[in-house]
């Protein structure tokens, strides 16, 4: 069972340090020139940003959010997955490590504050595959199952903790 949320947007920025969009994620500065090999990423109105570099390739890439030290981020991927995972990175982009367990939809994740464990939530106890996707007859649209729960999962990888047990959309 899920419900859905549209978005009208393609991209979405957060935190003044991140864009986020379904073909990558993109860190700026507003303080340095821009890379020459990153120019087709600025628009040509565009008079705020500039030193952008894309940090993702391939798949649907969304929800980026910075480790409280402000040297990684995580966020949700499809790449290789059929359904979104998470995995962090070194905000240059090296370092990229899948965190969540690889089964089911995964979304929201973020770091704790001690830099040790990162929350987010899953599908996977409702199932190992990728849970039904409505179609994008309306546009994008975001599915909200009821088989979401939220875990704590070491920076590794390692410990995953069940935190919510519940027959709603947790995230």
């Amino acid at each position: 069972m899920f419900q859905v949320l549209r978005f009208s947007g393609a991209r979405v920025l957060g935190f003044g340090v991140v864009t986020v969009g379904l073909a990558g994620l993109a860190v700026f500065s507003t303080f340095a020139a821009q890379a020459p090999g990153d120019a087709k990423l600025l628009l040509p109105t565009e008079t705020r940003l500039s030193n952008i570099k894309q940090l993702t390739f391939g798949g649907e890439n969304a929800e980026a959010y910075f480790s409280f030290d402000g040297t990684r981020l995580t966020y949700q991927s499809t790449g290789e997955y059929k359904c979104d995972q998470i995995f962090t990175m070194k905000i240059d982009g090296s370092e990229r490590k899948l965190v969540s367990n690889g089964a089911g939809r995964t979304t929201c994740s973020h770091f704790m504050p001690d830099g040790k464990s990162i929350v987010y939530a899953s599908t996977h106890l409702g199932g190992r595959e990728c849970p039904p996707v409505p179609g994008r007859e309306d546009g994008y649209v975001w599915p909200i199952y009821d088989t979401y729960d939220i875990f704590r999962v070491g920076v590794d990888g390692k410990g995953l903790t069940q935190l919510t047990k519940t027959v709603v959309y947790d995230a």
